[in-house]
């Protein structure tokens, strides 16, 4: 099966690839550089503005 990098987009065999889904180690690593430099993120629970998750001040 042959599946394209999520990096450069070349194609790639995906069973004899040691660095999948990356087509190289290059791409691997650009992509770890990318998450460590923030540059990709996941949402989280808490990314409501804060007058959302606050409540109403009640009972604390």
């Amino acid at each position: 099966m042959k599946v394209r990098c999520p990096q450069c987009g070349k194609e790639v065999v995906w069973e004899e690839n040691p660095y999948r889904p990356f087509c190289s180690e290059r791409c691997k690593l650009i992509d770890l550089g990318r998450w460590i430099g923030e540059e990709y993120r996941l949402p989280a629970e808490n990314d409501l503005p804060p007058e959302e998750t606050e409540g109403d001040g009640e009972g604390r």
